[in-house]
């Protein structure tokens, strides 16, 4: 009797979370996280540079709104290190809900700051939009990791890639709930309506969804795996200490495995919305402008690089298109990466990456059929090298600094790869006159760093994700 009972006791002592409530609340928060994230990034593009830079030229406008862009991915190391080791001190649960609810604040009062144009802003609104933007970063330098390890911390034994997918889904389906609604926007109102509150609306509209994620992560069990430390009595007092001297290794080959990933992403989505938009020609631009109600000067004529020339409205759906293959293979890659390893898939993907990146002049020069089939295949690439994200990353560190080890390489990697993607990509693009080619070629280039870190790391799929503690 007693030597079943001491069989059985782990696993009657365990508490977990339910499945659904695990998939839930992995999914509504990186969904919240990200539809947030992006609804900045299309507004960065869309009517922030008029908004909140009308002194400036369009490309120069342009460009410091990216800049401001730009700010939420230098702020997301220090998310992940404040959210990270408080994640590894007092658990998993209370820092998931933190991270939340300050990226809700965050966006919520980016829906209602006045613009520069409003007399005696010229000067707060855009302090106060780098202010709020740095707090989206910090928030979303803290969400990622607490989602990846809330869902794989929960999984059963051999099925971690798979649940660690939940959380990856959040990326294409905040996106999908972003991009559909300023769609939803652009088509019921006039330019002028749209440029003076309709862009607001995504912003605000975002508390609903925070509410509603609060609820769902209130009720959640801590981690198995966070137990088990403080039962050992193995909570790490300073966690990125312990990261950057014992854990380096790790820190350092998941920062560059992550890193074409970022490259990717924003390239797929802020890039090839700016290029896509933007106009084939000096007519178009200037007609553009006049219907904006700028005067176009012969300056910006002769600074003038040629882009696509569609639509925002129907360039927008091309990506909300491509998304939906973000999504569906992102769910796929989990079965995938279980079943040939992490390593190995990851290889084959991105050296996809790095073949697709030399494709990028002849399928734009193809036009808009070119441009849908280049956003499907960016983006399939996308899913798949993504959804195993949240299983390596975490793997590659022992459960008293998870947290804070695949913090600090997801966001590190954000630095070099995500935040100077858009502004690298659209000076790339205006030094190649209107060419796509040296944007193709930084893409393969950030896919060969990726190759060679993932060539030097080892497969984590059979690690022992509970009992590994530092």
């Amino acid at each position: 009797m007693s030597s079943s009972s001491s069989t059985v006791e782990p696993e009657a002592t365990k508490p977990l979370n339910s499945r659904g409530r695990v998939i839930f609340a992995s999914l509504i928060g990186t969904t919240i996280e990200f539809y947030d994230f992006y609804i900045y990034a299309t507004a960065s593009v869309l009517v922030f540079p008029a908004l909140f830079f009308p002194n400036s030229d369009p490309a120069t406008a342009l460009l410091q709104s990216f800049a401001v862009f730009g700010v939420a991915f230098v702020a997301r190391p220090l998310g992940s290190i404040v959210f990270g080791h408080f994640g590894d001190r007092i658990g998993r649960k209370g820092t998931l809900v933190a991270s939340l609810l300050t990226m809700g604040i965050a966006t919520f009062l980016i829906g209602v700051l006045p613009t520069a144009q409003v007399p005696g802003w010229s000067f707060w609104a855009p302090a106060i939009l780098v202010l709020l933007r740095f707090m989206q970063g910090l928030a979303l330098g803290g969400e990622w990791s607490g989602a990846a390890l809330l869902a794989t911390e929960n999984a059963p034994k051999g099925k971690r890639a798979v649940y660690g997918t939940f959380p990856q889904l959040g990326a294409p389906i905040g996106f999908i709930i972003a991009n559909l609604l300023f769609v939803l926007l652009n088509a019921v109102l006039p330019t002028e309506a749209f440029l003076a509150w309709g862009w607001r609306v995504p912003f605000i509209a975002s508390a609903i969804l925070v509410i509603v994620g609060l609820y769902v992560r209130l009720k959640l069990i801590e981690s198995f795996s966070f137990q088990q430390v403080i039962e050992k009595g193995k909570v790490v007092k300073l966690p990125l200490a312990a990261v950057f001297t014992k854990q380096w290794r790790p820190l350092v080959l998941g920062t560059f495995i992550m890193f074409a990933t970022y490259v990717l992403f924003y390239l797929m989505t802020s890039f090839t919305l700016t290029f896509g938009t933007s106009p084939a020609t000096v007519e178009q631009a200037r007609t553009a402008a006049e219907a904006a109600g700028r005067e176009y000067s012969d300056a910006a004529a002769a600074a003038f690089v040629p882009g696509l020339g569609i639509s925002r409205g129907d360039f927008l759906w091309m990506l909300i298109i491509g998304v939906v293959f973000f999504g569906i293979f992102t769910v796929v890659s989990g079965p995938l990466a279980e079943k040939f390893g992490r390593r190995k898939m990851l290889l084959a993907v991105t050296a996809g990456i790095a073949v697709f990146g030399l494709t990028w002049v002849p399928l734009f020069g193809a036009g808009t059929s070119g441009a849908m089939a280049l956003l499907i295949i960016g983006f399939i690439l996308m899913g798949l090298t993504f959804g195993p994200m949240a299983a390596i990353l975490p793997e590659l560190f022992p459960a008293n600094v998870r947290y804070t080890g695949s913090a600090v390489a997801y966001n590190l990697s954000s630095v070099i790869g995500a935040a100077p993607a858009s502004f690298v990509a659209i000076a790339l693009w205006q030094a190649a006159d209107g060419s796509t080619f040296l944007v193709g070629l930084y893409l393969s280039a950030a896919a060969v760093l990726t190759f060679i870190a993932l060539w030097l790391s080892r497969e984590t799929r059979d690690r022992d994700y509970e009992n590994n503690i530092a």
